[in-house]
Parts: C-alpha cells; sequence; structure tokens
C-alpha cells in the first residue's frame, strides 16, 4: 500500500456569480466532493487540511472564520446536499426533526412553525405521505427518499450558495427532474447561486451556466457549458464527452478513457493526464501545464493550446 500526502485538490480556482449555476464533473476521486467540502470547512482533520488559498464568500474569506462562525453560516446562508446521506443523517432523531432544527437554527421561527416547514419542504421534494415520512427516522426510508431528505434540508433555508453533491443520485428520471426544477426555482425566487457536482454530463449540458472539469485533483478546463461541450479543447474534456451515448452516432460504438486516474500519493511527471492521452508530446511527461486563457471565456491546461 502506497503511503504519503496526497494532494487531493491542488490549484482549483473558480467563481460563482449570483443565480449562477457553476458544474463541476469529472471521474470518481478526481476531487470533487473534496472541493465542496473545503468550502464548507468540512474537510476532517486530521487527516485532512487546507495549506493555501483562499474561500471567498459574500467578501469575507471563509478560512479566517472560526469554527463558531461557519456553524451559524453553513445550512444557512450556504447549505450542501450531499452525496452519501446516511454518512450525514443523525440515525437516531427523526427526518421531520433533523429539518426542523435546521430551520430552527437559522430562521426566526418556533419549533411548531419549523416542523410545518419541513413536512412542506419533504412534499416539496416528491415524497409521499410527507407527514407520516417526517416521523420517520432514516433508516425507515429507501435511498431515494434519503437523498430527498437531504435535498430538503439544504434547501430549506433558502440558502445563497447551494452545493449539491450528486442530488440526483439513486433517484428515477422523474424525481430528478422534479428537484431540479427546485434547484432553478430556487435560482429564480432568493438569487441562489448552485455548485452542481455531477457524473450526469446531460444535466450539466441542461442546467450549467459553467461548467468546471477535474481531472486528478486539478481544473484542467472550464468556461460557457455551451462552449465547452460543443468544442472541448483538452484531451480528456473530449474523452468525457466521447464516452456518453448520443443518438445522433446510431450504432457507433461508446469510446472509452484508456488506462486509470493516477495514484495521487505518487502522481507522474508533467501533465498529469498525458499517460493516458491520445495526443501527449515529449513536453507533457515533463512539464505540468499552466491554465491558459483559450479566448471566449474559456481556460484550458494543455500544452497543445500554448501560443508562441
Amino acid at each position: 500500500m502506497s503511503t504519503g500526502t496526497v494532494r487531493a485538490v491542488d490549484g482549483v480556482d473558480f467563481s460563482i456569480d449570483t443565480e449562477q449555476t457553476v458544474g463541476i464533473v469529472g471521474e470518481s476521486g478526481c476531487g470533487k466532493s473534496v472541493t465542496a467540502l473545503s468550502v464548507m470547512r468540512l474537510v476532517p482533520h486530521p487527516p485532512g487540511r487546507t495549506i493555501a488559498g483562499d474561500i471567498v464568500f459574500e467578501g469575507q474569506n471563509l478560512l479566517r472564520k472560526t469554527e463558531e462562525e461557519m456553524q451559524r453560516i453553513r445550512g444557512g446562508r450556504i447549505a450542501m446536499s450531499f452525496q452519501d446521506p446516511m454518512t450525514y443523517l443523525n440515525p437516531v432523531k427523526k427526518v421531520g426533526e433533523q429539518i426542523a432544527e435546521a430551520i430552527t437554527l437559522h430562521q426566526n421561527v418556533d419549533k411548531k412553525e419549523a416542523l410545518e416547514a419541513a413536512v412542506e419542504m419533504i412534499k416539496l421534494v416528491g415524497i409521499p405521505s410527507p407527514y407520516e415520512r417526517a416521523m420517520d427516522y432514516p433508516h425507515q426510508l429507501s435511498g431515494g427518499m434519503r437523498q430527498r431528505v437531504m435535498i430538503a434540508m439544504a434547501l430549506s433555508c433558502k440558502p445563497r450558495l447551494l452545493i449539491a453533491d450528486e442530488p440526483t443520485t439513486a433517484l428515477d428520471v422523474i424525481i430528478q427532474d422534479e428537484i431540479l426544477e427546485l434547484i432553478q426555482n430556487l435560482r429564480k425566487e432568493v438569487g441562489t447561486s448552485t455548485i452542481l457536482i455531477t457524473h450526469d454530463l446531460a444535466i450539466v449540458a441542461g442546467l450549467c451556466d459553467y461548467v468546471a472539469v477535474m481531472y486528478a485533483g486539478s481544473i484542467i478546463e472550464r468556461g460557457k457549458t455551451i462552449n465547452v461541450f460543443d468544442e472541448p479543447l483538452h484531451p480528456y474534456t473530449k474523452g468525457l464527452l466521447n464516452s456518453i451515448p448520443r443518438l445522433d452516432r446510431g450504432k457507433e460504438r461508446l469510446k472509452s478513457i484508456k488506462g486509470s486516474v493516477p495514484n495521487l500519493v505518487n502522481p507522474p511527471l508533467g501533465c498529469k493526464f498525458h499517460p493516458r492521452c491520445p495526443d501527449a508530446t515529449p513536453i507533457c511527461r515533463t512539464e505540468m501545464p499552466q491554465m491558459l486563457d483559450a479566448g471566449a471565456e474559456r481556460l484550458v491546461a494543455c500544452h497543445l493550446h500554448r501560443r508562441g
């Protein structure tokens, strides 16, 4: 087994404006969820720690906030729906009480009003018999229902920034559409900005204004979603888009990205993607590419796009 320091997220840099939705995509283990947990200041310490950088929210650096200050921000102004509900839901507390607790903490309402609001949120995320389900414990709900409870909790206080980590995992297509519509409505209603972490490129194409593509802990391409999807610049982005089924390809076989994600304890020299890249050149094997301005609000970290 390899041991050492892993740079799970390295040099990630992006911004999000009011009412914008930014999608973060990439293979499992590329650093998407760690990026989200870093914004929330929820990376467990030890073993994890943030060693450099800034996380600026509404003009304030979250890395300089005390834990008490962050507790007032989390769930209120910034909320997150987590990928694994059973890790974050309290197993010995009814789900309605857990949603109501978040509402009571961040809004000026009593417990009765908070529970009524919690039941309404459970109804809004498409869970049938919302009052009865509010009285259930997490283990009494299906995986899809637990996922929706997490989303209800995240949306309950109408946050200014919503971080949705794989929000449609374990949900059928109809419920997926309802959840995504809820997120869209929240954006229109209170100007919520959203960071959407997903492996589903179709959801990104339909919902996100901008997209950031991550590989091995770093963003390797970002820009307007329509531009990135119409004309991907990085070979990895091209590989991701070529690996999804499309009606206009007929019976053409899907193309996979050869190889596997590198071990971040001992990553390859140069571009981390070069061992899998069909277009790699000698410089890719020795020199880490810097993020370059490719025009049209596009940024790409690839030697193939160096100018001059």
